[in-house]
């Protein structure tokens, strides 16, 4: 018996979607929705866990299983869940506050043991859902309603906290560019162990157009760099400029003036984290903001890895009870 042929329509669930119109969660979930079908995923296969914010409806809008869980716990809820059903493609949806607040340190774990889980963060730089508060990702200088006269702080860069926590694929699109965006998640899933997606999403009413001088329609060559497994960073309308990297000091130089052979070549595969952080502290107006696939590599999957010691514990010890568990190793009595 073979699997029916899926397209968008079957991810699509009957829940009304309720977001602020011109939201870019829009794009994202039209994105998801379409990519799902490519993957050959049965439904029943696939589970979406999100925490709280307004990315955090997702799993009400597809028609898959789902977790809305708590504050910032996605992805300690959904590693019990890929313990227990290795099989499962489990996906979580978190936003900046939910991912990088409350749930910083549940984050930075799941990366670190390289659980095969995908990890889609919705980057807008602000609270939406709690009306307009500054975010852990917010600039500094940041105007809001709990930073009045600016905030003080300097702010995450997500990817660099992934790649700094070891996870093993690592990537960023945009609401703005529905290819790239459909492309670096078809990679995320296909990945084994963790992948980390950051998702620039604009929030119209709270932190509207925070994105437009890197991404918006008339900038976008000049101040973004497509990243490519084995291509040199080039960008510009006609991909005039790039980047060259002496002694682990990136500049942005004309093609013409050095030659091509001498700009930098993405390996997305060096196990070295070092080239991807570097790229990661990319920002404007001094760099490019790289978008697409910064560091994909294979290390030990952490469900395998439990799976593979339980099977040799249990063939030396026996399987066990729980009563010989109970009264195992140091015990005492309550007279």
């Amino acid at each position: 018996m073979t699997n029916p042929t899926l397209t968008k329509k079957d991810f699509v669930s009957d829940q009304e979607v309720r977001w602020c119109p011109g939201c870019g969660d829009y794009a994202i979930l039209a994105a998801i929705q379409k990519t799902m079908p490519e993957l050959g995923i049965p439904r029943e296969n696939i589970v979406f866990v999100s925490g709280i914010g307004c990315s955090s409806r997702f799993p009400y809008y597809m028609n898959t299983f789902g977790f809305h869980t708590i504050h910032g716990r996605a992805p300690t809820i959904a590693t019990g869940l890929k313990i227990a059903r290795p099989e499962l493609s489990v996906w979580v949806v978190t936003g900046d506050g939910d991912g990088l607040s409350i749930g910083g340190n549940h984050l930075i774990h799941a990366m670190r043991r390289n659980i095969d889980l995908n990890i889609l963060l919705f980057n807008n730089e602000i609270y939406g859902l709690t009306k307009g508060q500054y975010s852990p990702t917010s600039a500094r200088g940041t105007i809001s309603k709990s930073t009045p006269y600016g905030s003080l702080e300097t702010p995450f860069r997500p990817l660099s906290v992934a790649i700094a926590s070891e996870a093993t694929f690592v990537a960023r699109a945009n609401d703005k560019n529905m290819k790239l965006m459909s492309d670096v998640l078809r990679r995320a899933a296909e990945h084994r162990g963790i992948s980390f997606v950051e998702i620039f999403q604009n929030c119209v009413i709270f932190n509207d157009d925070v994105f437009e001088s890197t991404i918006g329609k008339d900038v976008k060559d000049d101040n973004t760099l497509v990243l490519e497994h084995g291509k040199p960073l080039l960008f510009g309308k006609n991909q005039e400029k790039g980047i060259r990297i002496l002694g682990m000091k990136p500049e942005v130089v004309n093609v013409a003036d050095v030659g091509l052979e001498n700009i930098y070549v993405h390996d997305e595969t060096l196990d070295n984290p070092a080239a991807a952080y570097l790229l990661s502290r990319f920002d404007n107006p001094e760099f490019p903001v790289p978008m697409g696939v910064f560091r994909s590599i294979s290390r030990p999957v952490y469900e395998e890895e439990i799976e593979r010691q339980n099977k040799e514990i249990t063939e030396k010890k026996s399987p066990g009870t729980l009563e010989k568990l109970l009264h195992s190793g140091d015990i005492w009595e309550i007279r």
